[in-house]
């Protein structure tokens, strides 16, 4: 291969599909049984299962692309590294979506038997359940398809019927009777999680209820759902309420259906809401269904599960749906005298993010599980045996632990795990006396009938890291190595659900693993050792992109547009720890940008000499190594801070740590200026010289640049999987086929101690010197000038060797020097260990000289603002890594020194700057 062979620019979309298909093909992904047999370390990520009904978007984008970045790190650290693929079988979602599928078909699902129904389901999903996993693909994610898990598969759904039936035992689930959410389209209880709020307008009606024994006599309340009055049972006030001393214990007349109901007092009554009187409807309200209890009042129940009302409403409502029955019971509440009046009122109101329709706060008879092991769970995260990053979250999932509800466990589906329950046909189905739990089903089976609900999806999700891994069947767990790979490592998801996925996670995990930890320690049996929770990726307004506000790009679309490295790159580098990402496309234009110029520098490399035989990187640092110069010495140093740091800030470590940093932004971040600034922008113009003047160097020189081009390739490849890839391939850096993920990252710091490479104190300090005259002396000298460099010696100057002079005029463009007693007074000039140096313009500043100086001046003055505001920032200085915050201030430095030179070299022009 050489540069003539090579691309002139990255076809990424040749290169994509190329190097997916050889990686699959290799079998790169896929977990390597004999390495974990022989004792190396594991590292396991659970990728959190999209649904089967789902596709691309940006928060899979995000997620995927930095659980790919941990994966490959791992598998670099010479760990055997395993991704968990799969997906979850989306309850409700994938209900809804086959029923219209049938629909369209002109089928009606409501028609057909429960298997008939699973029939079409089952194929709908086999055809396209796994749309997101391929398209992951085109991201470049490495997760292990062989292991692929479906929440339906037989093994998976033995481990949640297990889990059930043993919470069941133990105590922890019931059935009764409690208000949930239920969707009146889906005719289904729904999970808080699938319900999202939203502000609405509306009106509070006042309403006057007649005391039964003092006809006349009032007691007004405010509601904002008159329909449901048809459900009062009571109307209650706070027992402090003195307005309502004289009623307590009194009863008066619901409007209609016109009954006698009592007057109560409960703490839970807000005064200063409407009047302070608050009409009590257990069937519609979780806050009245819990003041019933209190009170032991009935339960009356005004509406259907599809959300029309029935005759305990009233017949004037019975069978119209409760927006039509809101008008009529105002009218009606005006004919018999009872609204007193009305006012806007905004309130929020619960959705179903599924159907789109208001959910009903509704009574009814689901099976609940009581959280077992509450005090573990917190223990876990308390006592550091599980670590969140950012550490804000903890609060907040110690704060819903504290605070936690009975889950309601059961959906009314066809799709989804069938609740292992079985009731005695023709008996009373309340008690548990005829009631059969288990995974098999009782012996006699024709004499029970199967409860016909099926378990949430958050509920069978919950057993994600132990299902996947093959518990609770022994010869599962030793064929999947469940001992090798938990607990997980890392868990990448989105603070969003850390109640409805993360904590219930925890929570299983303890339950049947802990057991009272039968002499466990905990750290064993938590899931994962640490959570990192994503930000929200926004619009540049600050709104939650989706596709209902049409402010969320395609995600095929940019990678069709950008290609998947620049994409990754884009995301990352707009992604501060656990902050939420404002999305710019920019960004990605960056990446592309990044992408182009290692694309170049690479060629640049092979158009010097076609790429060496050498493959280990061993022979690379020897080859580099030999005939070094104080140049090398410093590249090889600050490619090495470069490799530690990065590491550092993405793996932790460094300095006694060991703690995980997660810091994905930086990470690259350090990569990308060592890549642009030292070895770009500086290093490889050296090079130009070297290779042009300097023959005998030419060896050593491509082998300096192999070695640090390959060191960033390896560095690079977990954020750029497919052109470090590509790159490695070109540059002969592997053998043919081999997938750069596998390559284990060497002891850099090792090796090049041991060859000598690295550079002295002194060598760092006449290197950072001659870099900082190079800077200052291009500002002096820019485009156009017409002139010479006048060098004069200082008395504190050192000798001005030709293996800093050669290379400094080189790269000034081999600008002529004279050689002076003394500078002249009152010119621009440069001070430099070797000397000072000064212009000596032929005739004078020409117009373009001028206005280039005038532009240098303008950006060093921008870098000295933007610096001082980084360094007047507390935050800044108490969060950021300390070699960033030295950076920040040397830059400040350089940029105050060059500005001051640029003014000197414009005094005198008659100009005010």
């Amino acid at each position: 291969m050489d540069y003539a062979t090579m691309e002139k620019t990255f076809n990424f979309s040749d290169v994509e599909k190329r190097t997916s298909d050889s990686w699959l093909r290799s079998g790169s992904f896929s977990v390597d049984c004999a390495a974990i047999d022989s004792g190396r370390s594991c590292y396991a990520i659970m990728m959190p299962p999209p649904n089967v009904t789902g596709v691309l978007h940006m928060g899979h984008l995000l997620n995927n692309t930095l659980q790919d970045i941990l994966i490959r790190r791992a598998s670099q650290r010479g760990e055997v590294a395993f991704w968990q693929s799969g997906t979850d079988h989306a309850g409700i979602s994938m209900q809804v979506r086959v029923e219209k599928d049938l629909l369209s078909k002109g089928l009606d699902a409501k028609k057909m038997s429960r298997e008939e129904f699973l029939r079409h389901a089952e194929r709908w999903r086999d055809e396209h359940g796994d749309i997101i996993l391929r398209q992951l693909r085109r991201l470049g994610v490495c997760c292990d398809l062989t292991r692929k898990v479906h929440t339906l598969d037989r093994d998976y759904s033995n481990c949640v019927l297990r889990g059930f039936v043993e919470l069941y035992r133990r105590g922890h689930i019931y059935r009764g009777r409690r208000i949930v959410n239920w969707c009146p389209v889906s005719k289904t209880a729904i999970s808080d999680e699938e319900v999202f709020t939203r502000e609405v307008d509306g009106h509070l009606w006042r309403i006057r209820y007649e005391l039964v024994d003092e006809p006349g006599k009032y007691i007004e309340v405010c509601t904002t759902r008159p329909e449901t009055i048809g459900g009062d049972v009571a109307i209650a006030v706070n027992p402090n309420d003195l307005r309502y001393t004289d009623f307590l214990g009194k009863r008066c007349w619901r409007p209609f259906p016109r009954e006698a109901i009592p007057i109560i007092a409960d703490e839970a009554v807000d005064k200063s809401f409407g009047t302070g009187a608050l009409k009590i409807t257990p069937a519609h309200s979780a806050v009245d269904f819990e003041i019933g209890q209190r009170h032991n009042l009935p339960v009356r129940d005004a509406m259907n599960e599809d959300g029309t009302m029935n005759e305990l409403a009233g017949k004037e409502l019975a069978g119209i749906d409760r927006g039509a029955a809101r008008v009529k019971s105002i009218e009606i509440l005006r004919e018999l005298g009872c609204l007193v009046s009305s006012e806007p009122h905004r309130s929020a109101l619960g959705i179903s993010e599924r159907s789109g329709v208001p959910i009903e706060p509704r009574i009814s008879e689901q099976w609940f599980l009581r959280y077992p092991h509450i005090d573990l769970a917190k223990r876990a995260v308390e006592e550091g045996h599980i670590r969140f990053f950012p550490r804000r979250w903890e609060k907040t999932y110690i704060h819903w632990l504290n605070n936690i509800h009975d889950w309601c466990l059961s959906r009314q589906l066809l799709w989804g795990h069938r609740i292992p329950v079985w009731y005695r046909i023709g008996a009373d189905r309340q008690d548990p006396e005829n009631w059969h739990v288990s995974i098999d089903g009782p012996a006699d089976s024709e004499n029970w009938e199967r409860d016909g609900d099926v378990l949430d999806t958050w509920f069978s999700s919950a057993f994600w890291p132990l299902g996947t891994l093959g518990w609770p069947d022994d010869k599962l767990m030793e064929t999947r190595k469940f001992s090798k790979f938990y607990p997980t490592h890392t868990l990448v998801t989105g603070p969003d659900i850390i109640f409805f996925w993360v904590a219930r996670m925890v929570t299983m995990a303890v339950t049947f693993l802990g057991n009272d930890l039968k002499g466990k320690n905990l750290c064993e049996i938590v899931p994962f050792r640490n959570v990192y929770f994503t930000g929200i990726v926004r619009d540049n307004l600050g709104r939650k992109m989706s596709k209902s506000l049409g402010n969320s790009p395609d995600p095929i679309e940019l990678l069709d547009r950008y290609g998947a490295d620049s994409v990754r790159f884009g995301l990352v580098s707009s992604t501060p720890l656990g902050q939420d990402i404002l999305f710019d496309e920019k960004n990605l234009e960056l990446g592309r940008n990044f992408c182009t110029k290692l694309w170049n520098a690479c060629r640049f490399r092979l158009m010097q000499g076609p790429p060496s035989d050498r493959c280990d990187f061993a022979s690379s640092v020897a080859a580099a190594a030999d005939g070094a110069d104080v140049f090398d010495h410093q590249m090889a140093s600050t490619l090495l801070a470069a490799f530690t740091t990065s590491r550092e800030l993405l793996e932790g470590g460094g300095q006694g740590k060991s703690e995980r940093r997660y810091l994905f932004q930086a990470s690259l971040q350090t990569l990308e200026h060592f890549f642009r600034d030292d070895f770009c922008d500086f290093y490889v113009e050296l090079c130009k010289w070297r290779l042009k003047e300097l023959g005998n160097r030419k060896g050593q020189t491509l082998a300096m640049q192999d070695l640090i081009l390959r060191t960033l390739l390896q560095l690079l490849a977990p954020f750029m999987p497919f052109i470090t890839q590509e790159l490695w391939n070109q540059l002969n850096f592997g053998t043919a086929d081999e997938a750069l993920h596998l390559v284990q990252l060497p002891d850099l710091g090792y090796a090049l101690k041991a060859n000598n490479l690295l550079a002295t104190e002194l060598e760092l300090e006449q290197v950072a010197a001659f870099r900082m005259a190079l800077t200052q002396l291009r500002a002096m000298t820019p485009s156009g000038f017409c002139g010479s460099l006048l060098f004069g010696q200082l008395p504190s100057s050192k000798p001005f060797e030709e293996k800093f002079r050669r290379p400094l005029l080189a790269m000034l463009g081999n600008i002529g020097v004279k050689n002076v007693e003394k500078i002249p007074e009152n010119v621009a000039a440069v001070d430099t260990p070797w000397g000072r140096f000064a212009l000596e313009a032929n005739d004078g500043l020409s117009a373009e000289s001028f206005a280039k100086i005038k532009d240098a001046l303008a950006l060093a003055r921008r870098n000295i603002a933007a610096n001082r505001a980084k360094l007047d920032d507390g935050t800044f200085l108490a969060k950021a890594p300390q070699n960033v915050v030295e950076g920040a201030r040397r830059m400040l430095k350089e940029n105050l020194e060059l500005e001051a030179q640029l003014l000197g070299r414009l005094e005198g022009s008659g100009e005010v700057i």
